[in-house]
């Protein structure tokens, strides 16, 4: 297999640093190393979640790995055969998709897919008129005891899952840091989501997805408490999961690199828009 030359787009997210790791760092572990891509260009600018002092030290390890970091978006994207827009401020994700959107390249773009519904939705309809070949979605919707529970129960009648609320330094904590537990909540339950309410406490976020065909969804966001599990229920089985947070990256850069070399995306635009509908729900956003 050729080995896919990626342009990245941002770099104010560890995650720009996490994935290079894992496709091009000489010390990167057997166990997480993903094979088939190479990030060679990463495009840098400021935004509220990184200054340029962070930049400044997340340039030199990109450089150390082999990757030219500039500021200019053309030369960024010149030369390469995919992107993935990394970039942790999500008011600036619609018009990146915007500006990659001329260039024929597979797009992966990084959680959450924008700061609100109506540009998550104005991404997807560009997605949808232009033909792009684009997924967005986050690493837990991948993780192995997530996927584990879902096999056992397929069709839960009702899913409780939990995760972190982080403070965003700009826009919504809720969109910005709830989304990993949403898409856990998604990639159990599916599509269908009729109606959302939230309700805040002390604590943090309790909402509460509800079904066109009765059943029920919890997503309990916890300031200060980073873990991430849950509990899927049937009338058949119920089954609890704790996820390991030390393979997510690694399981969804393989779901990178396989829809850069022509495979489906494993995520819909549909299950994108259903999690920013739970994260922006009335009530939810802080």
């Amino acid at each position: 297999m050729n080995c896919i030359k990626i342009g990245m787009i941002g770099l104010d997210t560890s995650h720009s640093i996490e994935f290079t790791r894992r496709l091009q760092a000489p010390d990167c572990a057997p166990a997480q190393r993903v094979a088939g891509a190479r990030v060679t260009t990463c495009l840098r600018f400021e935004t509220p979640f990184q200054d340029a002092a962070g930049l400044d030290a997340r340039q030199a390890q990109m450089e150390a790995w082999g990757v030219r970091v500039t500021e200019d978006f053309d030369e960024a994207v010149s030369s390469c055969d995919a992107l993935m827009l990394e970039i942790n401020d999500p008011a600036r994700h619609l018009e990146y998709v915007r500006a990659c959107a001329g260039l024929g390249l597979p797009i992966f773009l990084d959680k959450p897919m924008a700061d609100t519904l109506e540009s998550a939705e104005a991404i997807a309809d560009l997605v949808r008129t232009r033909g792009l070949r684009l997924w967005t979605g986050s690493s837990l919707r991948f993780a192995d005891a997530l996927l584990e529970a879902c096999d056992a129960v397929p069709r839960p009648d009702v899913a409780v899952v939990h995760g972190p609320l982080g403070v965003a330094p700009a826009g919504s904590s809720v969109v910005w840091y709830g989304v990993h537990a949403c898409e856990m909540l998604q990639r159990a339950m599916g599509r269908g989501l009729a109606r959302v309410t939230a309700h805040t406490d002390p604590q943090g976020r309790v909402m509460v997805a509800e079904y066109a065909d009765g059943r029920r969804g919890v997503v309990m966001l916890t300031e200060g408490m980073y873990h991430y599990g849950g509990r899927l229920m049937s009338k058949q089985a119920s089954v609890a999961f704790d996820v390991d947070a030390g393979t997510i990256y690694t399981r969804q850069l393989e779901q990178v690199v396989r829809f850069f070399v022509g495979g489906p995306a494993p995520a819909e635009l549909d299950d994108a828009l259903e999690v920013m509908r739970v994260l922006t729900a009335p009530g939810a956003e802080a």
